[in-house]
């Protein structure tokens, strides 16, 4: 249902996050997100006015991964800033990023490598939302989300487009469709899994298992373009992330 009518109001800031996921030629995928701080008239900052219909702040991050997403490049822009010249030094931090994984702890490693003064604020935020982001990127295209049914070819191939078998396990008809049992509506004792997904209904929860974050020799390997580490994505995977495709 939609939310209640506001009582009377005015619009003073607007803060905009979009999100991105392109399938690359070369197999690999980008997602890149976007973060814009705007106001609806001339704002006077430290470093002078910033004219009504110009933002405060618009900053862009992209992440390459694989089909295990693991990150393989990372890159940053700051369009625009508060202070031209000096928010911009922090961009080349966030190849740091490249090695970590989206699904094990990847938000966790992210605010220990880029918060503080490592990093921007914003630019650190926006990192949030990549997992969930490549996640429904992912469903239906990389994932099987159906009932039993292989949405494309890759998954009925049980290969993940690079000549490698890492997803024969994941599309497998002996497992429930990966968006089951994370999060309330799709529980497995729950009315959708009843209606559309049957065939699971009352399946035993997954169980969750801590996962150690990926080795210093993982992370090299990966930013040598290698595909770095080997975290596949199962029942235990200790994921922090909950698709809801």
């Amino acid at each position: 249902m939609p939310l209640s009518p506001p009582v009377s109001r005015q619009l003073r800031h607007t803060r905009a996050i979009r999100a991105e996921a392109f399938e690359r030629a070369d197999g690999l995928w980008d997602i890149e997100a976007c973060l814009t701080d705007q106001k609806p008239r001339d704002v006077a900052l430290a470093s002078g006015v910033r004219p009504n219909g110009q933002p405060i702040h618009e900053l862009w991050l992209r992440i390459t991964i694989d089909r295990k997403l693991n990150v393989i490049d990372a890159q940053a822009s700051s369009d625009w800033v508060p202070y031209p010249g000096l928010c911009e030094a922090t961009n080349p931090a966030y190849r740091a990023l490249i090695g970590l994984n989206l699904f094990n702890n990847f938000r966790r490693e992210a605010a220990r490598l880029l918060g503080g003064t490592a990093g921007c604020t914003h630019l650190t935020e926006l990192c949030a939302f990549l997992p969930t982001a490549a996640i429904q990127a992912f469903a239906g295209e990389v994932w099987n989300t159906n009932d039993g049914k292989q949405p494309n070819e890759a998954a009925s191939r049980g290969t993940s487009g690079d000549g490698s078998p890492e997803a024969k396990d994941e599309h497998s008809n002996d497992k429930p469709p990966f968006q089951l049992g994370r999060c309330h509506a799709l529980r497995f004792d729950g009315e959708a899994v009843r209606q559309f997904y049957p065939r699971w209904y009352e399946h035993a929860p997954r169980t969750a298992e801590p996962t150690e974050p990926a080795s210093e020799q993982t992370r090299h390997a990966a930013g040598n373009g290698s595909g770095g580490g080997t975290s596949r994505l199962n029942d235990g995977s200790g994921n922090e992330v909950q698709p809801n495709s």
